[in-house]
């Protein structure tokens, strides 16, 4: 049984908020840090515990003035020792869909999507999803954006956050229906002129921030070691969404059609999600990429915290 004071993970939850959840950016603060779940000792064991599949671990690797991502493994090194070398080197660490293999974390999220339920009227949520990334001291993940409702919960170290406008200047639909075909990663096109029009928010150890669908955003870490917890929902509004979407890039790629509508709601949602069903039964969809190679182990010996394979 989770122990959290008065029984709230969010701490300063306010009536407006939910008329802002999903439209606007909301930083509010929260009580992750109290359930015991994300100690450095709690976490060790949840990365031994991890199934290899669910364990990403990743760096760059540098040529010149070129860098490319490699990948690598935990070995036989102990989940307390791979945070240690996490944090002496540039590696980013994420332990994928935890609550599926290790319940005291599938009982955690269904107590925050139950409660943010409460909070909000006819707010529903299916195909919860939560995930850990433990990563190095000023690592930064490139301008993406996600297909699914998000929030991003600080439990260690500082992120600075930059959040773009929801407009097609900075996510153009054809760009968004890329993703969800899966023709390209969630990173997408970027000009450095778009940081004069980024929110920017540091986020601390305690605090929380979610932010509109399909909202462009890249993070930076500070000088220090970042644990974070990620969280996805789905609700009937963002299926609608991912279905239209989806439904005119099919459109666009058989027929030629433009200038489809993106609304998420509407008759047009239904033939364009049987569109997208279609497509998928058809195989036209890309499978995500094996890694077959790894190239370095987590080692916290090493100046960088790793050595080549």
């Amino acid at each position: 049984m989770l122990m959290i004071p008065d029984n709230k993970i969010i701490a300063d939850w306010q009536p407006h908020h939910k008329d802002l959840f999903g439209v606007h950016v909301i930083k509010l603060h929260h009580r992750l840090i109290d359930t015991g779940l994300f100690t450095r000792e709690a976490l060790g064991k949840v990365i031994e515990r991890c199934p290899t599949k669910e364990l990403g671990i990743e760096s760059v690797s540098f040529d010149g003035d070129d860098h490319r991502r490699v990948y690598g493994e935990l070995g036989k090194t102990s989940g307390v020792d791979a945070i240690a070398a996490i944090e002496k080197g540039r590696i980013w660490m994420n332990i994928r869909r935890v609550m599926d293999w290790a319940p005291e974390y599938r009982e955690l999220l269904d107590k925050i999507f139950d409660e943010f339920d409460d909070r909000m009227d006819g707010f529903k949520t299916f195909k919860r999803n939560l995930g850990i990334l433990i990563s190095s001291p000023n690592c930064k993940v490139p301008y993406h954006a996600d297909i699914q409702g998000q929030s991003l919960w600080q439990i260690e170290g500082i992120k600075r956050v930059f959040l773009y406008p929801r407009s097609e200047v900075f996510m153009a639909p054809k760009n968004i229906e890329k993703i969800l075909l899966r023709e390209t990663t969630e990173d997408m096109p970027y000009r450095g002129w778009f940081d004069e029009f980024a929110q920017t928010i540091d986020l601390h150890p305690g605090e929380m921030i979610t932010w509109p669908l399909y909202a462009p955003h890249k993070v930076e870490n500070h000088d220090c070691l970042n644990i974070s917890v990620t969280m996805e929902h789905w609700t009937k509004p963002i299926w609608n969404s991912y279905a239209v979407h989806y439904g005119n890039g099919v459109l666009r790629r058989t027929i030629g059609l433009n200038n489809t509508s993106t609304r998420d709601h509407g008759v047009h949602v239904y033939p364009k999600a049987a569109s997208a069903l279609i497509w998928k039964k058809m195989g036209k969809q890309l499978e995500g990429d094996v890694i077959k190679t790894r190239n370095f182990r987590l080692d916290p010996s090493s100046d960088n915290g790793r050595v080549a394979i």
